[in-house]
């Protein structure tokens, strides 16, 4: 069974793991474990001895599917740590687009114009924990509550972080230090630039080539996807994650991509390179572009042909 929810975060097509385990946002590991293991108690098969074998089985699926997942993300201090810094990316972007938003539940609406909307977001979520999976065909409704009262209270925090007054100014101490004086006509140095911060996006994509590098290519395949939930419009991610799928032997998808990059920046080299090489082989193979890697490593698997594949030909594998 697949579970689509369209509002809340879900809607920009982000998985809501806070609202899965209906935590606040801010939520410390001890309370994301606490509350995982009462979810995980009441969707286990081994506790729903009145329910009948289909809801057994919808309680698996929500459990495998969507909470152990989320609790795997939010667990992990690198994990979780990146995740936040995600999360406070959109809401600053919800921000900038707060007029065209749409909230449907009362609760969100209550929320937007709270002046303690901190107490109120943190009361709602306690009070839909409480049942959030009793009626588990009405699991995708509550879900979606609960997202767009993070998606609210996320806009709301960087509002009020946008709205905080600069610290006050230092007072300025002379310096009695003689300085010495700059020749005629010579202008004097500029100071150095102070050293540019990588943003979130680039410490993504770093990671991800350093993965490339050590042909850790599902790895790096996770970062850049997270790297283009910030910037969809990032041609570089856009090339790598191409040149991903094409070590994977997934042309299709490493087409796509590369597209996508030329789209955006057409002097793109890697995609200027690589794309027609790709056409060619689409076009005498149409039927080979399946991936052939392995979903844990990247790592081929063996050619039973001897012809090395699409991937050995483009690589330079043995030709027929």
């Amino acid at each position: 069974m697949s579970f689509k929810i369209d509002r809340g975060l879900f809607k920009y097509d982000f998985i809501d793991h806070h609202a899965i385990l209906c935590v606040p946002v801010d939520a410390d590991v001890k309370e994301i474990r606490k509350r995982y293991l009462q979810i995980a108690r009441r969707l286990h098969p081994d506790s729903r001895f009145t329910e009948s074998d289909e809801q057994k089985q919808l309680g698996n699926e929500l459990l495998s599917k969507l909470v152990n997942p989320a609790y795997e993300k939010l667990a992990g201090d690198r994990t979780r740590t990146e995740y936040i810094l995600i999360l406070s990316q959109i809401g600053k972007r919800l921000l900038q687009e707060s007029a065209s938003l749409t909230l449907t539940t009362d609760l969100a609406k209550e929320l937007a114009k709270s002046p303690n909307f901190d107490h109120v977001y943190k009361s709602a979520i306690a009070k839909l924990a409480q049942s959030q999976y009793d009626s588990l065909d009405q699991v995708q409704q509550v879900l979606a509550q609960i997202s767009e009262l993070n998606l609210v209270y996320l806009m709301r925090s960087a509002s009020k972080t946008s709205a905080a007054p600069p610290p006050p100014a230092q007072p300025k101490v002379q310096s009695v230090t003689p300085q010495p004086s700059t020749p005629k006509n010579t202008l004097p140095e500029p100071a150095p630039a102070p050293p540019k911060e990588d943003t979130v996006v680039e410490q993504y994509v770093r990671r991800a080539q350093s993965l490339i590098d050590k042909n850790q290519f599902a790895q790096a395949k996770v970062e850049l996807q997270d790297a283009l939930k910030l910037e969809p419009k990032n041609s570089r991610c856009h090339s790598l994650i191409a040149m991903v799928y094409l070590r994977q032997n997934q042309l299709k998808m490493a087409k796509i991509h590369f597209e996508n990059a030329l789209k955006l920046d057409p002097s793109d080299e890697t995609a200027l390179q690589w794309k027609p090489k790709i056409d060619k082989a689409l076009a005498q193979h149409p039927s080979d572009h399946k991936v052939t890697s392995s979903a844990n490593n990247g790592d081929k698997q063996p050619d039973k042909s001897g012809s090395g594949g699409l991937f050995g030909g483009l690589f330079g594998g043995k030709k027929k």
